[in-house]
């Protein structure tokens, strides 16, 4: 029953919420950068937003383009997230040149990863594929989101055929009994081991957790008896491990456009760095 959970009741949690873009876009994007920062113990909170703040400060004084969600998690081991969204690999290449062409950016960016490093314990990073057959009805997030839910599937090697299998029955099953719920898949390409999924939404409250686990019914009843002990079988051959998180946005450590802090002041960072005063000259000692 432990496997039938992972695939249905991983996917129950994500169902019904806005889909996570890494960027202001009308889709997701096709290709999800995502760094990883763990954090160590006493240094998270107003500490790290402030080392952050100097990655925003800067991106913000080079008028940059590519915009980007920070956050911090909730459960799990303690640990920050970085995502941000391309159309394409080579749209992820030419925003790399681009800052590394921009002197003054580069400098900032580096001296800002100095100060952040010490703070941390480790730090890694993955870059994944948009799924669009995984997904389901996948939307935007708005200046209104607020956490953010990553569920991560590790498949086993040589069963690829039983979850998708298992995956497809859940989408159908969803477009039966819930036709309004939505979520993006995205498939490790980079980082992370092969056969690794993220389903990746976004809510503005929490409660749409409790709202969304009272659907647990409906969904068991379209997949009717048989249905749920052929999903528990395939999720048994088929899963390694599954793990589902809660994160939440940081405005303090988010790159958004003037648009969004516009939308709504909660994108407005709050705990910026100023910057440092020029060292006052020691008073001149009055002539003997």
């Amino acid at each position: 029953m432990k496997k039938l959970q992972s695939l249905c009741v991983g996917i129950l949690a994500i169902a019904a919420l806005a889909s996570a873009a890494a960027q202001e876009m009308t889709s997701p994007p096709k290709v999800l950068n995502i760094s990883r920062e763990f954090v160590k113990a006493g240094k998270s909170g107003a500490i790290h937003d402030k080392t952050e703040s100097a990655f925003v400060q800067a991106f913000t004084r080079a008028k940059w383009p590519t915009h980007y969600f920070g956050m911090n998690s909730l459960s799990g081991k303690s640990r920050s997230l970085f995502l941000i969204g391309y159309d394409s690999f080579e749209a992820w290449e030419k925003d790399a040149m681009a800052i590394q062409k921009n002197a003054a950016l580069a400098a900032a960016l580096d001296h800002a990863g100095v100060v952040d490093g010490d703070l941390l314990d480790s730090m890694d990073a993955g870059v994944f594929a948009y799924n669009q057959e995984y997904s389901l009805n996948p939307r935007p997030a708005t200046p209104a989101t607020r956490y953010f839910e990553i569920a991560v599937y590790r498949i086993k090697e040589g069963h690829h055929k039983e979850w998708d299998d298992g995956v497809k029955m859940v989408l159908e099953a969803y477009k039966k009994a819930l036709p309004e719920a939505h979520w993006a898949c995205y498939e490790g390409v980079y980082g992370a081991p092969e056969g690794t999924y993220l389903f990746i939404v976004g809510m503005k409250s929490a409660s749409e957790i409790d709202s969304n686990l009272a659907h647990n019914k409906d969904f068991a009843a379209a997949m009717g008896d048989e249905g749920m002990k052929k999903l528990d079988e395939l999720a048994a051959a088929s899963i390694e491990s599954s793990e589902a998180n809660l994160f939440m946005l940081d405005a303090n450590m988010s790159y958004v456009s003037e648009d969004w802090i516009k939308a709504d002041p909660f994108w407005k960072p709050r705990s910026a760095a100023a910057p440092a005063a020029a060292p006052k000259k020691p008073a001149e000692k009055p002539a003997q």
